[in-house]
């Protein structure tokens, strides 16, 4: 039996959001559990849908395990100086007080970015590695969005990385640590390690996994490991994060330097050969409305639109009112949009009472360009808690704590307006306050990819909208400051100029 120090800490960092996520967004909870210390990791975490909930369902009747801190801050702008310091600090301090161990297995995200730290997983690993000394294992699991760097394969010992987006395999990824950390424990530390970078980014739309090339590049990295090849990861990086490794990566840790290389070679050449095959039509909001109004008159199952620029899972504000005047504006009948982000709203409705009519701005919250907020007389049509249980693919038995919500119609559109932010990956988003998909004509969902494990079963047609949001979906509109001379900021696309490596300090 090992000894084993367990923690995590995750956000995914979209570096061009005007707002940062500080402390109190770590420490309360919305949509997944609040910061977690010590045994509140084993009482909060087991059987939610995370990687930690897979390594201890693995591991905790096998050996000793120590739980450090662990904290979830889903996507947002910079994380603080205050927010990363306090956690991190905590979690090194209370491994300081464990040691000795004989292993670490961290659940990490892999796209943080810290107000002074690009690279906030690889120095969270610096500090743990300067804690520890190299001779205790480290492994990791990772985000699908993760941006790969040199810092993470040189401090870790073992990786795996989510095989899937939308997200449907957090514990399973949580299972293969554990396999792979097992692995460790009775072989030995790994001698080989492997890093490769593409010289282009991926946007997000290009990235799932349901389709061809990103579902065959999942099943290469994934039969590619074996005997000498401990573990061979693909992270098709997050663009939206401003650090000098941006973009898609490969990492692979062995027993055997020439076949980790071979292997890391032949997953990026495959890789590098499909640079051509990411694409998939972008609609702006009044085509994608028209779209759908023509298909959704001769189908018997709603047509879905993916606000993508406004998807909180990516640092989206949950706030813009694009979507909903495109649906307004073309007379959109039995259409339906969540989550719309406007806690002022929410408290005016719950204030007047389900039946009511109100008088309100909606949306527009946050100062992003060509964001305005959408006035109009809405029918309180129902009210909520904003409380209820995940139940499909994504997310299943995450408990959602949304704050008051309401339901809110306008013509034949109605929204669902919540006081904290929710990408839009289950039904139950709508079904908790009366809504059933299937019976709409038209859904309109906050999210780029996660949305499809549970809504493109039930959808006649995705289509996929890009109306003003934090989170572009042109990499070449984004200001970047430190990502790498060279790099084409879409596949196929023009390279990014020639900039001399800045401060990580903002």
């Amino acid at each position: 039996m090992a000894r084993i120090a367990v923690g995590g800490f995750h956000h995914e960092t979209n570096c061009f959001v005007p707002v940062h996520t500080d402390f109190a967004y770590f420490a309360s909870i919305g949509d997944r559990p609040a910061l977690s210390r010590g045994e509140e990791i084993l009482r909060n975490l087991p059987g939610r849908a995370f990687a930690m909930s897979g390594f201890l369902a693995d591991m905790a009747q096998k050996h000793e395990l120590v739980p450090l801190v662990w904290a979830s801050g889903g996507a947002g702008g910079y994380v603080t100086s205050d927010a990363y310091e306090r956690i991190v600090g905590e979690l090194i301090g209370r491994l300081s007080v464990a040691l000795p161990v004989d292993a670490i297995y961290l659940d990490l995200h892999g796209a943080m970015c810290s107000v002074d730290f690009e690279d906030g997983e690889g120095e969270l690993l610096r500090r743990v590695r300067a804690t520890v000394g190299p001779k205790v294992p480290v492994v990791v699991s990772l985000d699908y969005h993760t941006n790969l760097t040199p810092a993470m394969a040189e401090l870790t010992d073992g990786m795996a990385i989510y095989y899937t987006y939308p997200h449907v395999d957090r514990p399973q990824t949580g299972s293969r640590a554990a396999r792979i950390l097992t692995t460790i424990l009775a072989r030995g530390k790994p001698t080989a390690r492997a890093f490769r970078k593409f010289p282009f980014l991926l946007p997000l739309n290009f990235q799932c996994t349901l389709v061809e090339p990103s579902k065959g590049i999942v099943a290469k990295s994934a039969a590619g490991e074996g005997g000498e090849v401990l573990d061979l990861c693909y992270g098709a990086g997050f663009p939206p994060s401003d650090l000098y490794y941006c973009g898609p990566g490969v990492i692979a840790h062995g027993y055997s330097q020439a076949a980790v290389d071979s292997a890391a070679d032949s997953l990026a050449s495959h890789v590098n050969s499909l640079e051509a095959a990411f694409a998939q039509p972008l609609l702006d909001p009044d085509e994608a409305v028209r779209q759908a109004m023509a298909i959704a008159a001769k189908a018997t199952r709603p047509v879905v639109i993916a606000d993508t620029q406004d998807n909180p899972g990516c640092g989206g504000t949950g706030d813009t009112t694009g979507m909903l005047e495109a649906l307004v504006r073309n007379r959109a009948e039995r259409a339906a949009l969540c989550v719309l982000t406007d806690a002022k709203a929410a408290s005016a409705a719950h204030a007047a009472g389900e039946g009511a009519d109100i008088s309100v701005d909606l949306g527009g919250c946050t100062p992003l360009p060509g964001v305005k907020p959408f006035h109009g007389s809405f029918r309180v049509t129902r009210l909520s808690s904003g409380r209820f249980v995940c139940k499909g693919p994504c997310v299943g038995g995450r408990e959602a704590q949304l704050g008051p919500t309401a339901l809110l119609t306008i013509g034949g559109v109605s929204i669902v307006v919540a006081s904290k932010r929710m990408q839009a990956y289950d039904l139950e988003i709508f079904r908790h306050i009366g809504v059933e998909p299937t019976a709409q004509k038209i859904l309109v969902v906050k999210s780029t990819c996660h949305f499809r494990a549970d809504f493109e079963p039930i959808a006649e047609r995705v289509l996929i909208a890009v109306a003003p949001g934090a989170h572009l979906v042109d990499a070449r509109e984004y200001p970047y400051k430190h990502l790498r001379a060279g790099v084409r900021l879409e596949p196929l696309g023009p390279e990014r100029g020639a900039v001399g490596r800045t401060s990580a300090t903002h």
